[in-house]
């Protein structure tokens, strides 16, 4: 897990910077506010204003450290770039991480602190997460959407902080990952999402600062998958 500019700036989506490196149909910049992606979320997407016109910003590839910016065209740029981030993708996908924050603290709550097994978070609106319930109701599964629309209309705060790796694993509840743990920042430390008196955990992702700018969430459907695992979809309303 990294410092990255979007966690200290979520409301820069516009900015100028410059290409450092370059490949065809890919850049590395001197600063970029887009979130890379990573632990099952996509990366943003954007457009990238440069001297020639104007490219789609598609993905982000991490590559030895480096994060490439990936390009709708073969182009191999230079110079002073303006890059604009999807303002519509950034908050689509934010919703569903905070929502699948809430989803996870019901679960881990009322399944005696069922641990995650897997996530993804895409920017059509479509999410899904697998918890380790070998023995779950999957009708008791799918009776939380209640209680996470519920949530959702509280308007509960969502902050960020870090703390330093050794508390982050001694503390009970806030790595909830089965069988990965979020890496330390260069400094040592976590980054932590609280949900306001529900939820804390160790996250790299991109949330909203509130509960109620989330729309609705409707979930889709609950599969076995494997022995242990249970699938929860999840959709934006």
């Amino acid at each position: 897990m990294s410092h990255y500019l979007c966690h200290e700036q979520p409301d820069l989506l516009e900015f100028e910077t410059f290409v450092v490196d370059a490949r065809p149909g890919a850049v590395v910049l001197a600063r970029s506010a887009l979130h890379p992606g990573g632990g099952g979320q996509v990366s943003d997407v954007g457009t990238l204003s440069h001297a020639g016109g104007i490219a789609r910003i598609t993905g982000i590839s991490v590559e030895e450290g480096r994060h490439w910016h990936l390009l709708d065209a073969p182009l191999e740029l230079d110079g002073e770039v303006q890059v604009a981030i999807d303002r519509d993708w950034r908050s689509t996908v934010a919703q569903l991480h905070t929502g699948t924050h809430i989803l996870n603290a019901l679960v881990y709550q009322r399944f005696a602190g069922a641990l995650v097994t897997g996530v993804q978070i895409n920017g059509e609106g479509l999410a899904r997460m697998d918890f380790d319930l070998p023995d779950a109701d999957n009708d008791a599964l799918r009776a939380l959407e209640a209680p996470l629309n519920d949530v959702i209309r509280q308007a509960l705060d969502v902050r960020a902080y870090y703390v330093s790796a050794a508390e982050a694993k001694a503390a009970p509840g806030l790595i909830r990952s089965l069988s990965v743990a979020p890496p330390p920042t260069s400094d040592g430390t976590v980054r932590i999402v609280d949900i306001d008196g529900l939820d804390r955990q160790a996250c790299g992702g991109s949330h909203l600062s509130n509960t109620a700018q989330s729309r609705p969430l409707r979930i889709t459907k609950v599969e076995n998958k494997g022995r242990r695992n249970r699938r929860v979809r999840i959709e934006l309303v």
